[in-house]
């Protein structure tokens, strides 16, 4: 018997049971995202979920427990993936006050490409972040941004770009904020002033007006 080749083939028979594991966790989590951005965490189904993937409701239980873990995987999937995005901009590598427009732009079009973060956001709000206040992950997501958005601030007021005083995580919760309540408030608002706020024009003339404020906010006087 060739052991070398019995060792090679159970190897890669494992390779491959991995790789369909990962592929089929992926797929549920895929399936979980749009079921609990389309119903909130109380109106997804399990059911739902796995008629979705195409798998049986026993796998689900079987990698995430079950439906509160879930929606912490889904929730710490979607902010690992902004997350990743967000390394991808270089801040560090701009003058400052062109790294803050970047953000500014990058996190507009981030949650206007995703809706379901959005709806997941407020679903966990509604629950009052009991399921992101058990993640071990999620300060560590996100302590990278602020550290290297700090590090831009602390940059643009040495060179004098940016005014002193800026406190980077304020300054991320404003940026995300004025993105963050004209999407989600889309319908509401629209109805109340008569106008389409999700026309190509005033989505522009929104990133304008939010980047006009944050940049007249963080420079120098």
């Amino acid at each position: 018997m060739n052991y070398a080749s019995v060792s090679s083939r159970a190897s890669n028979v494992v390779e491959i049971r991995s790789r369909d594991a990962d592929r089929t966790q992926q797929e549920i989590l895929a399936a979980a995202t749009a079921e609990f951005a389309a119903h909130g965490f109380g109106g997804a189904r399990i059911e739902t979920i796995a008629e979705r993937a195409g798998v049986n409701k026993k796998l689900i239980y079987y990698y995430f427990e079950g439906k509160d873990e879930l929606f912490l995987a889904v929730l710490e999937q979607t902010y690992a993936d902004i997350r990743a995005a967000e390394r991808e901009l270089h801040l560090e590598a701009l003058e400052p006050l062109e790294a803050v427009e970047r953000l500014v732009a990058f996190t507009w079009g981030h949650f206007l490409a995703h809706p379901e973060f959005l709806a997941l956001l407020n679903s966990e709000n509604m629950h009052r972040g009991g399921h992101l206040k058990r993640s071990r992950r999620i300060r560590q997501m996100n302590s990278p941004v602020i550290d290297g958005l700090a590090r831009v601030l602390a940059r643009g007021e040495k060179s004098g770009a940016l005014r002193a005083g800026i406190d980077p995580i304020e300054l991320y919760v404003s940026i995300a904020g004025l993105a963050y309540f004209y999407l989600s408030n889309k319908h509401t608002l629209s109805a109340i002033f008569g106008r389409d706020l999700m026309a190509a024009p005033a989505l522009a003339q929104r990133l304008s007006h939010m980047t006009d404020l944050v940049t007249r906010y963080v420079r120098a006087a």
